[in-house]
């Protein structure tokens, strides 16, 4: 009988406690992660830290984590976390243990194969009792604090096809001209419509007739840099060839960076959409300086390989706005009909149109991101702030600050 009952209170004490961590094990138990940065640029390295705590007397004997991360996040290999790759998902399974009043914090290198917004949005925790007999499972869910961004590929400007007259030389000479309020180049007699705050009362005084100051002219420059989704006019819904797309994000990019570098107001629009707002196309108005050069590098990053509208609709919007006194840099796979009878009119409206020609084929691979491609056959989305390379000297690379 000493057995029958030893083994019944063995059966009980085993029922109890795999009963309390069912009820209490996930209570107190905390669990958050982030990128050491919100933004870096592909082929970049960057840090996820993950940090669990228990807060209790209970101790934890064993923790699994599983999370779906995007293939385009490569982690290095680490004893303590498990890696289940795919063509486009990889499962993510860390282990822990967690003695009472007990926190963790580990960090995971990963490498950034390509460009994206990478949102960590869920994780399922796994725990049990010490002899693993009742297993509890918990969902978590994650904010937007988890987002990493990962910028174009930063290429060199001899690598994007401009067209073989002088671009470069005309985005650095044309100007738009306009008065310069602050600079005065003489005096003129007064005209109908000149405001009494511009009368040059000493001239006025001495020649006898109304005279007004003659302003200087400077220069009011604004480019922007469309990229068509479409490959061929007669595309519908999905993309064919993403990957052409992804190049033409990496040229708008790098053009952007070098017409900002240069002191002028740049902005970009394509046919496309953002993961925030689908289905709607994306057109950020010309502006200039580090914050806004950031903000479409952002926008980049979150570009899906979606076409929202043909690209010749896309135009329309400039038309009926009235556009001019604007430089277009269309980046596009083909030229329709349609398309160039858009361009003759925003050329009769004062714009000027420059076309980039996206040819087949992938976009040059930044070195790091390469080398890892060699590495890893099984498979595996970013720090803003740049100077812009000279045009004058075409075979110089834009620069990047890494870091956000």
């Amino acid at each position: 009988m000493s057995v029958h009952w030893l083994l019944i209170i063995t059966a009980l004490i085993v029922f109890a406690q795999g009963k309390a961590y069912q009820w209490w094990g996930f209570r107190h138990v905390s669990y958050k992660r982030y990128f050491d940065v919100p933004a870096c640029f592909q082929g970049d390295e960057v840090q996820l830290i993950e940090v669990i705590s228990n807060r209790k007397a209970m101790p934890m004997p064993w923790l699994r984590l599983e999370s779906l991360m995007h293939a385009g996040l490569r982690f290095q290999n680490q004893s303590n976390l498990d890696i289940s790759s795919g063509e486009l998902f990889q499962n993510h399974k860390s282990l822990f243990s967690l003695m009472p009043y007990t926190r963790i914090t580990r960090k995971h290198k990963v490498l950034c194969l390509k460009r994206g917004c990478y949102d960590l949005q869920t994780a399922t925790m796994t725990s049990g009792d010490l002899l693993g007999v009742f297993v509890s499972y918990q969902t978590l869910y994650f904010d937007k604090e988890t987002r990493l961004l990962v910028y174009p590929e930063p290429i060199p400007l001899k690598d994007i096809p401009l067209p073989s007259h002088s671009w470069q030389g005309d985005i650095s000479v044309r100007r738009w001209v306009v008065d310069d309020p602050f600079r005065i180049a003489g005096v003129r007699e007064y005209r109908y419509g000149d405001t009494m705050n511009t009368i040059n009362w000493s001239a006025t005084a001495r020649t006898g007739r109304l005279q007004v100051h003659q302003r200087d002219y400077t220069a009011d420059h604004r480019i922007m840099i469309y990229l068509n989704f479409e490959i061929t006019e007669t595309m519908w819904g999905a993309v064919t060839e993403p990957e052409r797309i992804e190049k033409g994000i990496s040229y708008a990019a790098a053009l952007a960076e070098m017409c900002i570098g240069r002191g002028i107001d740049t902005g970009f629009g394509c046919n496309g959409c953002v993961i925030d707002q689908p289905k709607e196309p994306v057109r950020i108005p010309p502006s200039g300086g580090d914050a806004h050069l950031t903000g479409l590098y952002e926008t980049m990053a979150m570009l899906l390989i979606e076409r929202t509208t043909g690209f010749a609709e896309f135009i329309e919007y400039d038309l009926l706005q009235g556009t001019s006194n604007t430089d277009f840099i269309v980046i596009t796979s083909y030229i329709s009909e349609n398309m160039e009878r858009q361009f003759e009119r925003l050329r009769y409206n004062g714009n000027a149109v420059q076309v980039v020609m996206l040819e087949e084929g992938p976009a040059r691979q930044n070195g790091s991101a390469q080398q890892a491609g060699q590495d890893s056959s099984a498979g595996s989305s970013p720090s803003p702030g740049s100077t812009a390379a000279a045009p004058a000297a075409p075979a110089s690379e834009p620069a990047h600050t890494k870091g956000a």
